[in-house]
């Protein structure tokens, strides 16, 4: 999810962050109040910044998980899903993505055009 996007979407940024904890993630970091925001990524072309939606620890392994909901700038969400993918691989962290009813053909659409290989955290 972008940034423009969080204000809206800060509902569903709880439920997901309640799902991680049920299924026995730890220190969770979310881009929400009341939570320690994760690391944020700065891109040097534009001076963007982006931070990802969650990210949690499960046995030793960091994963990081994003919002698959719809967005008014799908080109913006690419490059930060593309960034994140490239740099889970690197570091050998976990890369998920999450997404609702009525937001899993947007998200599976930008998947493909990605080339990534995911599937979809269904809430």
């Amino acid at each position: 999810m972008i940034a423009q996007d969080k204000t809206t979407h800060e509902d569903i940024l709880q439920q997901s962050i309640n799902h991680l904890e049920f299924l026995g993630f730890e220190n969770i970091k979310a881009d929400l109040t009341g939570y320690e925001q994760p690391k944020t990524f700065i891109k040097k072309e534009n001076n963007l910044v982006m931070t990802p939606d969650i990210t949690a620890y499960k046995r030793t392994k960091k994963y990081y998980f994003e919002l698959g909901l719809k967005s008014e700038k799908p080109k913006l969400l690419k490059s930060k899903w593309r960034l994140l993918d490239v740099f889970t691989r690197m570091k050998d962290h976990r890369f998920k993505i999450i997404s609702t009813k009525g937001h899993y053909s947007f998200a599976n659409t930008i998947i493909k055009e990605l080339n990534l290989d995911k599937t979809l955290i269904k809430l």
